[in-house]
């Protein structure tokens, strides 16, 4: 088979894994979230509560996570390399920094993940509900700049991302009204 022949089943599989792969970075923190709270429950329940957690937060990240973000960036090289030209376009560098970011995020989730086990996380489980924002701003940002690509106006897209970030902010203080009532 060509390369031009190639391409768009590559393309598929990577897109496939960025969306497991994101899949896990969005539902991660919610799990990290309801291991933190069950830390505040009474024995019995911090007993029952903490090991299925720590099971399904075991599974998620090891079995779906880490493997998609492996696919992902496997699958994106391969693109690469059928489409070098893509390397000489000013998006894709951002794009690049966006992935960088992405790893960060999810190097940073896997500290955590350790830390649950250790029970040394220091995170409440509010500043985890501001942390798992951060996977939803990447995806808009990557999103927005493969779509647009050259179109992208900057300015309109750093105001836009911006904005968002401030309405998924005040979603969660609205949210953490709402549960306290």
């Amino acid at each position: 088979m060509e390369a031009y022949q190639l391409y768009p089943y590559i393309k598929s599989l990577h897109l496939i894994f960025v969306i497991t792969w994101f899949s896990g970075l969005f539902y991660i923190p919610r799990l990290f979230i309801y291991q933190i709270e069950a830390h505040q429950k009474t024995k019995i329940e911090r007993d029952i509560l903490l090991p299925q957690l720590q099971l399904m937060t075991k599974r998620l990240w090891f079995i779906i996570t880490w493997p998609s973000a492996i696919l992902a960036t496997l699958f994106a090289l391969w693109l690469l390399h059928l489409a070098p030209d893509w390397l000489q376009e000013s998006w894709m560098h951002v794009k690049l920094g966006f992935v960088v970011l992405l790893f960060a995020y999810h190097f940073k989730c896997h500290a955590i993940y350790k830390q649950l086990l250790k029970s040394t996380c220091k995170w409440t489980s509010n500043q985890m509900r501001l942390w798992n924002e951060g996977s939803t701003i990447i995806l808009f940002s990557v999103v927005f700049l493969v779509i647009l690509k050259n179109a992208f106006n900057w300015i309109y897209g750093v105001v836009g991302i911006i904005a968002l970030a401030i309405l998924l902010m005040l979603g969660i203080r609205l949210y953490k009204r709402l549960r306290e009532k």
